[in-house]
C-alpha cells in the first residue's frame, strides 16, 4: 500500500499544473481504501520522509506547499481528521527524484525545483543587475519601492509581433534579500520564477548567487506571514518628506520650500531614485547627481522670503568689496539659525553638513575622469548616503512642526514618519 501511496500522490502532484497535494478524500478514493485504513502506512512514510501531509490550521491553504512542513510528530498527530478535504498529501523530494522526468523541464530549473518538491516559497537570490535587463527596456513596467517590485510587459506589447512571445513575461513579486554583510540581493520565491518562460528563466539563473541570504524583514511579513508591512522604504519616505515639508509652508502663509514633493503617494518620483542595481562608480555618481537635485537644488528662495541675505560680501585685499550669490544651502542654514534657536544644534549642524557632503560629492565627477569602477561597496556607501539625507529632510519638518500656524493647522504627518518607523535596508 506505501507505494500505491507514493506513486498515486506523486501523479497527482505533478500533473496538478500547480504542484498541489492531494487532498485525503481523494487519495482514499483513488486507493479505494478508508482513510483510517490508511493512517499507518502514512505515518511510517512521514517517517521516512518521502511523504508531507499539511493540515488546515487557521486559514492556510493546504492545497499549496507554500513553506513546507511542521515536524513529522505534529503531521502523524493531525492524521486522526474527519476534515479530509482540507488535508493534503504530497510527495517528498527523497521520492520525487526517483520518479521525475528531467527532461521535461528542460531550461526550467525553477519548475523542476517545484517538481522536485521544493515549497512554492522557497527563494532564490540573484545578482541586482539582473533588474537592468527589464528596467532598461521600454517594453516593460518596471517598478519597484525598495522593499518589493514587479516586472511586466506593457499592454501594446502583450500578445503582439512586435516583441517575442517568450519575452512576454510577467514577474508578480521580487524582493531583497541580504546576507550577513548587508550585500543585497533580489530574491524571487520558485512560486513565480517558474512562470517566466525556459528563456528567461535561464537569464535568471546566469545571474544566480550563492551564499546565504535572509529575505527584507518587510518583504517577508508581507508576502510570507501575510501581514502589513510596519516600516515604509527609505526612498519613499524620503519623498513623502518633502510632501509634508511644502504642506507645512502652506500653513506658514509661505511658499513651498521645495520645488517639486511629488505629492503624498510619490507616484511620478523620479524613477532611478532607488537602491542601486549595479554597484559602479557611475550608477553610484548618477544617483549622488539626482540626490542633489532633490535637495539643494530643490530649494525654492522664494520661501524665505528675504529673511535673510542671499548673498555675501567678501572684503578684497585691495580694499574693495566681493558681492556673491549664497548657495541655497547657505541661505537655508542661515534662516535656519535666525528662526530657530535650539539649545542643542548637533541635529541642525548634522544634517546641514550632510546637505554639503551630497553638493560636494555630486560636483566630484564633473572635474575628474575616473574609469567606471565595479565595487560592492558603492551599495553601502549609497546606503549611508541616503539614510544623512533623509535625516536632513526630517530635521527640516520637525524644525517646520513646532511653528505656531503649524501647530494650528495640525498638519497629518503619517504614522511612519511620525513614529520613525523607516526601513533602511
Amino acid at each position: 500500500m506505501k507505494a500505491d501511496i507514493l506513486r498515486t500522490a506523486a501523479e497527482f502532484y505533478l500533473k496538478s499544473g500547480d504542484f498541489n497535494g492531494i487532498s485525503a478524500l481523494d487519495l482514499s478514493s483513488s486507493l479505494g481504501v478508508e482513510w483510517d485504513d490508511l493512517r499507518a502506512d502514512l505515518a511510517d512514510l512521514i517517517q521516512e520522509d518521502k511523504i508531507g501531509v499539511l493540515h488546515s490550521d487557521q486559514d492556510m491553504n493546504t492545497h499549496i506547499l507554500r513553506v513546507g512542513f511542521p515536524d513529522a510528530s505534529v503531521q502523524i498527530e493531525k492524521l486522526d481528521t474527519d476534515d479530509l478535504f482540507h488535508t493534503c498529501v504530497y510527495p517528498r523530494p527523497i521520492y520525487l527524484e526517483t520518479v521525475v522526468d528531467t527532461k521535461h523541464y528542460e531550461n526550467e530549473p525553477y519548475k523542476l525545483d517545484l517538481a522536485n518538491g521544493e515549497p512554492q516559497l522557497a527563494f532564490r537570490t540573484f545578482d541586482l543587475s539582473v533588474l537592468e535587463y527589464y528596467r532598461n527596456d521600454p517594453r516593460y513596467y518596471y517598478h519597484t519601492n525598495d522593499i518589493n517590485g514587479s516586472i511586466s510587459v506593457k499592454r501594446e506589447y502583450y500578445e503582439s509581433n512586435q516583441m517575442p512571445e517568450h519575452d512576454q513575461i510577467l514577474l508578480q513579486t521580487f524582493g531583497f534579500a541580504y546576507d550577513d554583510d548587508l550585500n543585497r540581493g533580489v530574491a524571487v520565491f520558485l512560486r513565480y520564477l517558474s512562470d517566466l518562460s525556459p528563456e528567461h528563466q535561464q537569464i535568471w539563473k546566469m545571474k544566480e548567487v550563492n551564499g546565504t541570504y535572509d529575505l527584507h524583514p518587510e518583504y517577508y511579513r508581507n508576502t510570507v506571514l501575510g501581514a502589513w508591512g510596519k516600516h515604509l522604504p527609505i526612498c519613499s519616505a524620503f519623498i513623502l518628506e518633502l510632501y509634508v515639508v511644502n504642506q507645512m509652508c502652506a500653513a506658514m502663509g509661505r511658499p513651498p520650500l521645495f520645488l517639486t514633493d511629488y505629492g503624498p503617494y510619490g507616484e511620478d518620483r523620479p524613477q532611478n531614485f532607488t537602491f542601486l542595481v549595479r554597484p559602479t562608480l557611475e550608477e553610484f555618481n548618477n544617483f549622488v547627481l539626482l540626490l542633489d537635485k532633490l535637495l539643494s537644488d530643490n530649494i525654492n528662495k522664494k520661501f524665505f522670503q528675504n529673511e535673510v541675505s542671499y548673498e555675501t560680501e567678501t572684503p578684497r585685499y585691495d580694499g574693495k568689496v566681493v558681492v556673491s550669490k549664497k548657495g541655497t544651502i547657505q541661505i537655508l542654514e542661515d534662516w535656519i539659525s535666525k528662526v530657530f534657536r535650539p539649545q542643542d544644534r548637533t541635529l541642525i549642524d548634522t544634517s546641514i553638513a550632510s546637505l554639503r557632503k551630497i553638493r560636494k560629492l555630486r560636483q566630484q565627477p564633473a572635474h575628474a575622469i575616473k574609469e567606471n569602477v565595479f565595487n560592492q561597496t558603492y551599495f553601502k556607501e549609497q546606503r549611508a548616503l541616503i539614510i544623512e539625507a533623509y535625516e536632513a529632510v526630517r530635521m527640516i519638518r520637525l524644525l517646520l512642526a513646532n511653528h505656531p500656524l503649524v501647530r494650528k493647522a495640525a498638519i497629518e504627518v503619517p504614522d511612519a514618519l511620525a513614529n520613525g518607523d523607516v526601513a533602511t535596508l
